[in-house]
C-alpha cells in the first residue's frame, strides 16, 4: 500500500515538471516571435519628371469679340412704308447694290410741288428783269423817278433770291426721294432685316436702322488689355521696333493669333490696327482692336475669342508641370527626389505660367527630378521608388483633354 502511494506521487512529480518543461518551451517560442523585426514597407511609388530647358514665349490670352472691319449701319433716312426688300438675308452684297425701297408716292409729288415753285420763280424772275429793263432808260431820260428805278431793281433781287429758294425747295425734293431707294454704302456681307415689307420706317418706335452691312475679311477683335499687361505688350513692341532689320509695323508687337470659341486656333495671324487714347478710370483696362485675314468669312461677327500676344521671350527657361509647384503662404515649393530616391524639400522662385507649364527662375535646375503627384505624402528625407514620366507626354495629355462645356 505504502509503495503504490510513493508510485503515484513520483508519477504526479513526472507530468507537473513535464508540463512546466512545456510551458517554458511554449513561451520561449512566444519571447523569440515578439523579438523579430517586421520587414519595412516598400518605398513609396510617386511620378517625377524632368525639368526641361528650353526657349519660351510669355503670351498673354485676351478675351475679345470679333465684328467686322468695316459695319455700316443701314438707314431709313426718310419716313414712309417699306415697300419691298431686294436682297437675301446674310449673302453678299455689292456696294450700290439696291437693298431696300420706301413707298416714292409721297415724295414724287414733293417734287413735283417743288417744280412748280421753280417755275413760278422763274416767272417772276423774268417779269421783273423786264420791269427793270424797261424802267432803266426812262430813269436815264428822268422819265421815271429815283424810287421808281430802285423798287424795280430790289423786286430783280428779290425775285433772284425766290428762284435760288424754290431751286434748293426742289434739290432737297429730289433728295428725300432718291433716299425711297436704299443702296448698299460698300461690298460686304448684310444681316436679317430689322423691318418687313408694308412696316412703317424711319421713325421711332419704328425701325430706323434698317440691317448692317459688314466687311468680314478682315475680321475686327475688340479687346480689353489691363494696364500692367499693357505696358508688358507696349515694351515689347518698341523693343521689335529698336531691332535691327526689324520690320514690325508701329501698330503692332510680332503677330497675333485668335483663338476661337472652340479652342481651335485660327489660321491667320492678325495685328492691332486701333486703340483707345487713354485707359478707362471705371474699369482699369485699355481698349485695342486688330485685324485677321478672313478668306470665306469663316469667322463671323459677334462671335467671342481670345487673342494670344507674344509678351515676352525668355531664353532658356526650366520649367515643370504646375502641378509639381506646391504653395503654401507665400512660399512655392517642390519635392526634389535624388537618384537614390531621396526626397528632398526645396524652395523655388516661380516665374510665368505657360499653359500647364511652370517656369522657374531661381531654385531648381534643369534635369533635376520632381514629384508630380502625392505631394501631401511626401516629407523630407523620405525615400521613394520614383517613375520617370516625360514632360512632353504630359503637355499632349493635356491638349488632348476636351474643355469643359463642350
Amino acid at each position: 500500500m505504502i509503495k503504490e502511494t510513493t508510485m503515484q506521487k513520483q508519477s504526479a512529480g513526472n507530468g507537473r515538471a513535464f508540463r512546466v518543461a512545456t510551458l517554458a518551451a511554449l513561451a520561449a517560442t512566444i519571447t523569440a516571435c515578439g523579438d523579430a523585426t517586421p520587414p519595412a514597407p516598400p518605398p513609396l511609388e510617386i511620378s517625377v519628371v524632368e525639368a526641361i530647358q528650353r526657349d519660351a514665349d510669355i503670351t498673354l490670352d485676351l478675351v475679345g469679340q470679333t465684328r467686322g472691319s468695316v459695319d455700316i449701319p443701314i438707314r431709313a433716312r426718310v419716313q414712309g412704308f417699306l415697300e419691298s426688300i431686294e436682297f437675301e438675308e446674310g449673302r453678299p452684297v455689292e456696294k450700290g447694290q439696291l437693298l431696300y425701297t420706301i413707298d416714292p408716292a409721297p415724295f414724287r409729288s414733293m417734287v413735283v410741288e417743288a417744280e412748280g415753285r421753280v417755275a413760278e420763280a422763274r416767272t417772276l424772275l423774268a417779269n421783273a428783269k423786264a420791269d427793270l429793263e424797261r424802267i432803266r432808260p426812262l430813269a436815264e431820260m428822268n422819265a421815271v423817278s429815283q424810287q421808281d428805278l430802285d423798287g424795280a431793281q430790289a423786286r430783280y433781287e428779290a425775285s433772284i433770291g425766290t428762284l435760288q429758294a424754290a431751286r434748293a425747295q426742289q434739290e432737297q425734293a429730289e433728295i428725300e426721294l432718291s433716299y425711297t431707294r436704299i443702296l448698299s454704302p460698300i461690298d460686304g456681307a448684310i444681316g436679317i432685316s430689322a423691318a418687313k415689307v408694308g412696316e412703317f420706317v424711319g421713325a421711332e418706335p419704328n425701325p430706323v436702322v434698317l440691317n448692317y452691312v459688314s466687311r468680314n475679311d478682315p475680321i475686327r477683335v475688340r479687346f480689353a488689355i489691363n494696364e500692367r499687361d499693357y505696358l508688358r505688350l507696349a515694351r515689347k513692341i518698341a523693343e521689335l521696333r529698336e531691332q535691327p532689320g526689324g520690320d514690325a509695323p508701329p501698330e503692332q508687337g510680332g503677330n497675333l493669333q485668335l483663338i476661337l470659341a472652340d479652342g481651335t486656333l485660327h489660321e491667320h495671324t492678325g495685328h492691332v490696327v486701333a486703340y483707345d487714347a487713354a485707359i478707362n478710370p471705371t474699369t482699369g483696362t485699355f481698349t485695342m482692336e486688330a485685324d485677321f485675314d478672313n478668306p470665306g468669312g469663316i469667322v463671323l461677327a459677334g462671335q467671342f475669342a481670345r487673342v494670344r500676344a507674344v509678351a515676352d521671350r525668355r531664353e532658356d527657361a526650366v520649367m515643370i508641370p504646375v502641378r509639381a509647384v506646391a504653395e503654401l503662404q507665400g512660399t512655392f515649393r517642390v519635392f526634389v527626389v535624388g537618384d537614390d530616391g531621396t526626397v528632398k524639400l526645396r524652395v523655388v522662385e516661380p516665374g510665368p505660367q505657360i499653359g500647364n507649364l511652370q517656369i522657374i527662375d531661381s531654385g531648381l535646375e534643369a534635369g533635376e527630378k520632381v514629384a508630380i503627384e502625392g505631394l501631401l505624402r511626401l516629407r523630407n528625407d523620405a525615400k521613394v521608388n520614383p517613375q520617370v514620366v516625360s514632360v512632353e507626354s504630359l503637355e499632349s495629355d493635356a491638349d488632348a483633354k476636351p474643355e469643359q462645356g463642350s
